[in-house]
């Protein structure tokens, strides 16, 4: 697929307030709700179990919609559906600053989760347009890492306000960054390319049908990645609190392990465009699977620390891989109901892996999970690396 620049041509500092400045502000307001959403649900009322339901309300509102927000991009373009994700985004997170239910705080969560992945989709499209295939892979490096710099900055500003103003506060931010998103997506340029006008607007099924090889192979690769990316989001913190430690502790080492991830952006992003996707994509996978058999060693910050310093690695250079497999494998035709098909190939990995977490911890115990999920990661690496590889050879030859 042509894009509108040429290699010789492009730098990224021509397109980077429109297409990583909605990112970073958007996943601000998500980084400040995110730490105190539960908290926010239990002010209301909800017990342990519900403001769980209604953390998890976030990502289920995303895997909803993944299809029909693709199919809504093909139809109005992104930077439409980037200025109506963001308002959307706004309004949910004003319900939810005003709620005096759990009821509603639960339907405003489930809303932004929703506006979410239409923002996702829409970004990634543009993007797509926007840069030659030799920068493709940097350029979804960097929209991967202007999400983790969002959710960086987020909680840190949100203890501020929090301090200040209450703990609602925090989702007042939240509106307002959306709604500057928004504006900031306003500037964007509709290339338009998600869109074919020639051959009118195609369907959901009828694109994920044709392209079901590529999903079944592929788009497994991808929910493994998803899956093993999430499971440290649950394990982890379990893991600490088997091992007795402070809460803030636990804090700051995710807070190390952070910066760790966004310092890799750019060099996993150049690696997978100058070596390939399959030599960061399996690393992805082999951090987490290592990491979890190690993880039952660690009886203390330093060592728990080194483990998730080895998954941040992993978790730093693969970022963007999901999005840029996305675009390597994505049609002219068709191109957006595609990318609604791969983010929910993303969101199922993204929401099985907290379940994979929680069922193993349920099942077994606390300790037997992490040796569970290293086989299955270490497993699930050799098929990553299988179709990767192939799919590699297939971008080199032109097929």
């Amino acid at each position: 697929m042509t894009t509108e620049t040429t290699p010789g041509e492009f730098r990224f500092r021509d397109i980077a307030v429109v297409a990583y400045a909605p990112s970073i502000v958007s996943a601000m307001g998500h980084g400040a709700v995110m730490p105190v959403l539960a908290l926010r649900a239990t002010d209301l009322g909800a017990d342990a179990s519900m403001a769980a339901f209604v953390v998890a309300l976030l990502g289920i509102g995303s895997l909803a919609t993944s299809l029909p927000a693709g199919s809504l991009v093909a139809r109005i373009g992104e930077r439409r559906t980037l200025m109506g994700a963001g308002a959307l985004d706004a309004v949910a997170m004003t319900v939810a600053f005003l709620s005096s239910s759990v009821v509603v705080l639960a339907i405003a969560v489930f809303v932004s989760g929703m506006s979410w992945t239409a923002f996702l989709i829409a970004r990634q499209g543009f993007l797509i347009d926007a840069t030659p295939l030799t920068h493709r892979a940097r350029a979804m490096a960097l929209l991967g890492g202007s999400f983790r710099i969002g959710v960086f900055v987020g909680p840190l500003l949100g203890a501020g306000l929090i301090h200040v103003f209450g703990l609602h506060a925090v989702f007042l931010f939240a509106a307002a960054m959306s709604l500057c998103s928004a504006v900031i997506g306003g500037w964007m340029p509709e290339l338009g390319r998600s869109r074919s006008r020639e051959h009118g607007h195609l369907s959901v099924r009828s694109v994920l049908w044709a392209y079901r090889r590529t999903f079944a192979t592929l788009g497994v690769a991808v929910v493994i990645i998803g899956i093993s990316r999430s499971v440290r989001i649950g394990l982890l913190p379990l893991w600490a609190h088997h091992i007795h430690l402070e809460a803030s502790v636990v804090s700051l080492l995710f807070a190390g392990a952070a910066l760790v991830d966004i310092a890799l952006t750019f060099p996993g992003g150049w690696l997978l465009d100058h070596k390939g996707r399959q030599i960061v994509a399996v690393p992805v996978v082999l951090s987490v699977g290592i990491g979890c058999l190690l993880l039952p060693l660690t009886d203390s910050a330093l060592t728990l620390g080194a483990v998730m310093a080895l998954i941040a690695i992993g978790n730093g250079l693969g970022s963007g891989i999901v999005m840029t497999l996305g675009a390597d494998a994505a049609p002219a035709d068709g191109r957006a109901q595609f990318l609604g098909g791969w983010r929910l190939c993303g969101d199922i990995g993204g929401t099985g892996g907290p379940l994979l977490v929680s069922g193993l911890a349920a099942v077994f115990s606390i300790a037997a999970a992490p040796v569970a999920l290293g086989i299955f990661s270490l497993l699930g690496a050799v098929w990553v690396g299988h179709w990767t590889g192939r799919a590699d050879r297939l971008r080199l030859t032109g097929r």
